[in-house]
């Protein structure tokens, strides 16, 4: 068996490729804190490469931004190929099977100006008073 759960932040745009049989590829490299915190108490992160095919590929370049936040289900891969100088190179990539989009288009977009829809709202929800339910005849079940 051969599956990977991932969920991190991308750590720049995703790039697009295009084979040579005319198949969209996309890959990008998503940054995946471990679990625990080494004995200084800083947490380590891993820096894995994905890989997107097809129309997967394409919804990533078009959604997908530096610090969107994903999460990956697919498989890892090792290949190899031969270096300029002679030597045999491996890489390891995760195969993306699935993409979920973890972080809210606001989110990728945090450094942009205020909009003005937004921060409407925003006064919205912050103008908002708590509903009172100390009365049980006023609920509507």
């Amino acid at each position: 068996m051969n599956k990977v759960i991932l969920i991190g932040n991308l750590t720049k745009d995703p790039e697009q490729f295009v084979s040579s049989s005319n198949v969209m590829r996309c890959s990008f490299t998503v940054a995946v804190n471990r679990p625990y915190s080494s004995s200084d108490g800083s947490r380590q992160t891993d820096f894995l490469p994905v890989i997107c095919w097809r129309k997967q590929a394409e919804i990533c370049l078009k959604h997908l931004r530096k610090g969107s936040r994903v999460g990956i289900c697919g498989s890892v891969q090792t290949r190899s190929y031969d270096s300029q100088d002679g030597s045999k190179r491996y890489v390891t990539e995760i195969i993306a099977d699935e993409v979920q989009f973890l972080s809210s288009r606001s989110d990728d977009q945090r450094d942009l100006p205020d909009i003005p829809e937004v921060a409407d709202r925003k006064a919205q929800i912050e103008d908002a008073r708590p509903v009172d339910f100390d009365n049980d005849d006023d609920l509507p079940f």
